[in-house]
């Protein structure tokens, strides 16, 4: 995977974190509990996933250590 695919896909990542996050905060209180559970575990697949390109793209971008 290229640097760039993987800024790319970090940014994409980032934004759905983001949306996520205020989805979640704009459900009413009296919501339906089945879409609040949906939207939490929408929201920590997505921290995961954003966690693990975040670390491939750090791993990409250092030198190694010769």
């Amino acid at each position: 995977m290229s640097v760039r695919f993987l800024a790319q896909e970090l940014y994409r990542w980032t934004r759905q974190v983001e949306d996520l996050e205020r989805a979640l905060a704009t459900l009413e209180v009296d919501a339906d509990m089945e879409e609040r559970t949906r939207l939490e575990m929408e929201l920590l697949r997505a921290r995961h996933e954003l966690a693990r390109v975040r670390a491939v793209l750090k791993a990409k971008k250092e030198r190694p250590k010769i």
